[in-house]
């Protein structure tokens, strides 16, 4: 089955736009992927400061085929018109990695 991958990224209530911004700039760069299967920027609603990143993965492999290739890219292309990247928006972040052991859909009527 597939693997997930979730970044939990700590973002500063006066950076959350800037983030949201950002990832809606890069809308696209992961979807045609070899073994990408789904993504979600998941935003907090109370309680925490914490943004999750969900991708979904055919294999290990794929994401780090991603990693290595179009997702360096990606986030190489926020760089100003001088070379310098922006400001991160997110304070702090961490990968967490699960192996998909079950799973259930919506059933067809």
């Amino acid at each position: 089955m597939s693997i997930v991958k979730i970044n939990v990224l700590t973002v500063p209530e006066e950076q959350r736009e800037t983030l949201e911004k950002r990832f809606a700039s890069r809308a696209g760069t992961v979807d045609s992927s070899d073994g990408f299967e789904w993504f979600e920027l998941l935003r907090p609603v109370a309680g925490t400061d914490s943004y999750l990143v969900y991708t979904r993965w055919r294999a290990e492999e794929d994401f780090q085929n991603w990693m290595s290739g179009r997702g360096q890219a990606a986030h190489r292309d926020g760089a100003a018109a001088g070379g310098e990247r922006p400001k991160p928006a997110a304070t702090d972040a961490t990968l967490w990695t699960f192996e998909v052991v079950q799973q259930a859909a919506p059933k067809q009527g």
